[in-house]
């Protein structure tokens, strides 16, 4: 067996080489198969591509695309259109994105040999991986995975998140997938009960804690979301474990039986874990643990950067892999230098995924100006776009992909900025998503979300003769879990004040007006912290305008517009420094566990 992974991982290495060093021809030939397979599909007859499959034709004729130029054909495919609307073979199920198309869910179209190739792209990783933990494959997992519920769109197709996908699909059983090894039965990870699924996956990692050679979730979010859990319900934890049993809050049956068939009684295991939860300092807890952990896996670039620091306190600093850039829409690139710092980390795109175009970005300080709107480009601009090998190192770019699924030209708003070579084929460093401002686990909120949500909360104060004049936002990780604060200054009535109730009813108002994936997080996922909104003093927002201008940029007034979102210490500090009052959302907004059109598949 041994020998039979060593042999794998060994041309899988082989196979990057020689993608990496062979990268231009790849991409002409993906783009070749994707155009030919799909020729007669109703999108690109509509086009008139007319069967060309030549680069030069197809930017030519096949314009750049946003999430809304399609949806109406994703529409008819999921009310039961079964013609090759987008692509030649069926759509299998549609992937649910956390993306925000003005805070409605996105279908993404997929089928059935993506599979395949996602679980080739996994197999990849694996082997990148193992080049730095050689013995990988001796130990388990400890993953915390949390599932939104699947439904059904009015044509009979699943619509569910991709890890739902992941976990549902021989593709990725244990058996054809050993970096999957896990100590947490896949029914707790199927569980949509938020309490149970954590604790059932608590349950299993503590009680095989000397197997676990690694840990993770898909976000830092998530895995310091299980550490506070931890925090917070050891004792229950260590009595299950002392005693063989699972308390009465697990109802699920299949759960209930999964779990049983792991846990038996330990003593020794549970006074162990109670002597490392009972001590005063968390620092180290999962090296304390599980004490044979090699790394930790999870995505830390981009927004999830701000969980670091909080990360290394929990598990000494280990190191932590970011191991793969992978969205609802498809499975991009792997960082082929997985234990490198977290600042570091570049993803090398495997050019068998999809096909890769990339539109330059140029912007002033993200200070001042938030990224500029994804709105549809004209013709100069659709000119600017280039390959995968014309990129150019320190550019900034948005990813721009054409998929076998049927997505062509599709921006994903994605900023990325080049950071080296693996031989013939760029790096990228993951900047940030465009457009998005607030995020605190698999929430997106944009600019235009949140000056809506503020435009409906502040309906709110017109009784009493109230506006708010200027507002910014801030995600604040303080306390696990994260929440939205949004710093008001208003203009009063000091004859008519608003009573708490009122504000705490604007906090109602902003998150009732969020997306169904803030919602779920809020509702039903428990990932989300209540919003809160902090009115500052009259006249902060110009001290922040000064600021900006003077101490932080030097920039002038006239350029300056009031950042929809603050980052900076010194900005959060400054506006925390004049707040005069807070309030938070006092309910959870109302979250139903399914599109409103659709049946569940339950």
């Amino acid at each position: 067996m041994e020998r039979s992974i060593a042999e794998e991982n060994k041309k899988n290495l082989e196979f990057i080489e020689e993608l990496t060093t062979n990268v231009d021809a790849v991409q002409k030939r993906v783009l070749e198969e994707i155009l030919t397979r799909n020729a007669n599909v109703e999108y690109l007859q509509r086009l008139n591509l007319n069967g060309h499959t030549d680069r030069e034709t197809f930017k030519k004729v096949v314009p750049i695309i946003t999430y809304e130029d399609i949806k109406s054909d994703v529409n008819r495919i999921a009310n039961g259109d079964t013609s090759p609307i987008l692509c030649a073979q069926p759509v299998s199920e549609f992937f649910t994105s956390s993306g925000t198309s003005r805070g409605e869910m996105k279908l993404i179209p997929t089928m059935e040999e993506e599979g395949g190739r996602r679980s080739l792209f996994f197999g990849l990783m694996r082997s990148v991986i193992s080049k730095f933990v050689p013995d990988l494959d001796k130990g388990k997992g400890m993953y915390f995975f949390f599932l939104k519920p699947e439904a059904k769109t009015p044509g009979g197709i699943i619509a569910r998140s991709a890890t739902s996908n992941l976990f549902k699909s021989h593709h990725f059983s244990s058996s054809n997938n050993r970096l999957m090894s896990s100590t947490s039965p896949t029914e707790a990870i199927l569980c949509v009960d938020s309490y149970q699924s954590m604790y059932c996956q608590m349950l299993c990692g503590l009680f095989q804690n000397r197997e676990v050679v690694r840990v993770g979730a898909g976000f830092g979010a998530g895995l310091i979301r299980a550490m506070r859990f931890l925090e917070d319900h050891w004792s229950l934890l260590c009595n299950d474990i002392r005693t063989g049993t699972i308390n009465n809050k697990i109802t699920d049956p299949s759960v209930r039986e999964a779990v049983m068939k792991i846990l038996k009684p330990d003593l020794e295991l549970a006074d162990f874990i109670e002597a490392e939860c009972i001590k005063d300092s968390w620092q180290g807890i999962i090296t304390r643990l599980w004490p044979n952990t090699k790394y930790v896996d999870a995505v830390v670039t981009g927004s999830m950067s701000q969980y670091i620091p909080t990360l290394d306190y929990y598990s000494n600093s280990l190191p932590i892999v970011s191991g793969a850039y992978a969205s609802s829409e498809c499975f991009f690139g792997i960082n082929l230098n997985p234990f490198c710092k977290p600042s570091e980390v570049a993803y090398t795109l495997i050019p068998t995924m999809c096909y890769f175009e990339f539109l330059p970005i140029h912007r002033s300080n993200e200070v001042i100006n938030s990224i500029s709107t994804p709105t549809q480009l004209n013709e100069k601009e659709e000119q600017q776009l280039v390959d995968l090998v014309d990129v150019k190192i320190g550019q900034e770019y948005e990813l721009v992909v054409t998929t076998y699924s049927g997505l062509y030209r599709y921006r994903m708003g994605d900023v990325l900025r080049v950071a080296g070579y693996k031989n013939n084929t760029p790096q990228f460093n993951f900047t940030c998503l465009e457009n998005v401002i607030l995020s605190i686990d698999s929430d997106r909120t944009d600019e235009f979300e949140l000056q809506n949500a503020v435009e409906n909360a502040a309906i709110n104060l017109m009784p009493f003769d109230v506006r708010v004049t200027e507002y910014t936002s801030y995600a604040d990780i303080a306390i696990i879990p994260g929440h939205y604060v949004l710093f008001w200054e208003l203009s009063v009535n000091p004859s008519s004040p608003v009573p708490s109730s009122v504000f705490e009813d604007c906090c109602i108002s902003v998150e009732e007006s969020l997306n169904s994936i803030y919602r779920w997080g809020r509702a039903s996922d428990k990932s989300i912290g209540p919003l809160e909104i902090r009115i500052v003093e009259t006249g902060t927002f110009d001290k922040l305008m000064d600021y900006c201008c003077t101490s932080l940029l030097g920039a002038s007034i006239n350029q300056y517009k009031t950042p929809w979102c603050v980052k900076l210490a010194p900005l959060v500090e400054l506006l925390n420094s004049r707040v005069v009052s807070s309030y938070f959302s006092p309910v959870c907004p109302k979250w139903a566990p399914r599109n409103k059109k659709w049946n569940n598949t339950d």
